[in-house]
């Protein structure tokens, strides 16, 4: 639940929102009366390479809501004998973060992506995973080549990492959104392989196949990898 407005200035692009989160972080009740909330706030600027129009987005956000300090749930657990818990030391603050996109089309048949990302590190998750950076590359084609132009596949590789602090508090047994081992004794990136194939057997339907091969599922190199397979159906009438 939120409001977003954009505006167009040539080949410039300015947007806004502020968006409703939840009344915890991950639940699925959101927040009433919007005391916690996410703002966004993203650039865009379009240009031309290879004859083609291509885009480069800087997107910034600030999440106010009631967040514990990851370090200050390691102190309390180290003082009490207790693993860390975030619910203890929640207090109202901020978690900001970046990213940097770049989306540029090759051909009207091939395009490529890249994209960078970095959020506070020291500050518990509140929605969608456990992340502190993010880089990504990847890739997408349509399906002219083999005579099946309304089809698309497409390939992206992504390295995910955390903060030192993070580390540390999933090392003593903390638990994330999606994240938590018990201990976290040997911490590296986690690194994905995605890729997908789009087919329309249908002129108002499309089916995708994905997989997803992870490395270090959840930060941890002593488990995985781990092998991922799904199906989605778009249906338009």
């Amino acid at each position: 639940m939120g409001a977003a407005a954009e505006r167009y200035v040539g080949s410039w692009t300015l947007r806004a929102g502020a968006f409703d989160l939840s009344d915890v972080p991950n639940s699925e009740v959101l927040e009433h009366g919007l005391h916690e909330f996410q703002m966004v706030a993203e650039i865009e600027k379009r240009y031309s390479l290879f004859g083609q129009t291509g885009r480069l987005l800087i997107t910034g956000y600030d999440t106010r809501g009631r967040m514990a300090l990851l370090d200050e749930a390691i102190g309390l657990a180290n003082a009490t004998g207790t693993t860390p818990d975030n619910a203890a030391v929640r207090s109202y603050r901020s978690r900001m973060g970046v990213s940097l996109d770049l989306e540029q089309p090759v051909t009207s048949d091939l395009g490529v992506f890249a994209r960078v990302g970095k959020a506070t590190g020291n500050v518990e998750a509140y929605e969608f995973t456990d992340v502190d950076r993010s880089v990504e590359i990847g890739a997408s084609a349509k399906g002219r080549p083999w005579h099946r132009p309304d089809d698309t596949i497409g390939i992206a590789v992504i390295d995910n990492g955390v903060s030192a602090e993070r580390e540390q508090y999933f090392n003593a047994g903390g638990l994330g959104i999606l994240c938590g081992d018990g201990k976290l004794p040997h911490p590296g990136s986690e690194r994905i392989v995605e890729t997908y194939y789009s087919l329309s057997p249908l002129s108002w339907a499309h089916v995708s196949l994905d997989y997803q091969w992870v490395e270090n599922p959840c930060y941890n190199t002593d488990r995985g990898p781990v092998s991922i397979g799904a199906v989605r159906v778009h249906a338009e009438f």
